[in-house]
């Protein structure tokens, strides 16, 4: 809800939005047979809900910039099922909620870029890899094995696409899902 009142503010304000870039994400790590239903709702909600909700409500805004996009981050993991051979020390497994929510957040990209081209209004997404941030030695080598380049990503090498996405570079660009991930899920 920050996000919108935030979008509210801005609105009320400034009148004017470029880019959109939707990166809330949240996921659950007990095992799927354990799941509460609620627990799933709960992801689905915050990544696929959230991310319906700050286009809804930024359409209006978008549809008046010069250049506008949407840039909404997905998953390597919403398009290919995770590996549990990977998480061999972690207790942060993937999950198929998590899974599930960012095949959504892909497919509101496709449905929202055919629906927005009339204003104008690009939408694509970047589906990251594993980003490295400290996890456990274990992990990084499983992963990295799992991967052509070999290692995990850097969160400049994510940026990239997404500041590509967001600028003119990419006018004629929408409706697409770049994956950004080493390789990992061309095998």
């Amino acid at each position: 809800m920050i996000l919108l009142w935030r979008l509210h503010f801005h609105k009320e304000h400034n009148k004017k939005l470029d880019v959109l870039i939707n990166n809330a994400g949240i996921g659950i790590f007990s095992p799927y047979w354990e799941r509460e239903f609620e627990d799933f709702m709960e992801v689905m909600s915050v990544n696929v809900g959230g991310t319906f909700l700050c286009i809804k409500n930024s359409i209006k805004l978008l549809a008046e910039s010069a250049n506008p996009a949407i840039v909404n981050i997905g998953s390597i993991y919403g398009v290919v099922s995770s590996d549990p051979r990977i998480y061999t020390d972690c207790s942060r497994m993937n999950s198929e909620a998590y899974s599930a929510s960012k095949a959504g957040v892909i497919q509101l990209t496709k449905y929202f870029s055919a629906h927005l081209a009339e204003h104008k209004i690009r939408v694509n997404c970047v589906s990251p890899g594993g980003i490295f941030n400290n996890q456990g030695d274990d992990f990084v080598k499983n992963y990295s094995h799992r991967t052509p380049f070999s290692r995990m990503a850097t969160v400049d090498e994510i940026c990239g696409a997404i500041i590509f996405l967001a600028s003119s570079d990419s006018n004629y660009i929408t409706g697409q899902n770049i994956i950004v991930d080493g390789g990992f899920t061309s095998w």
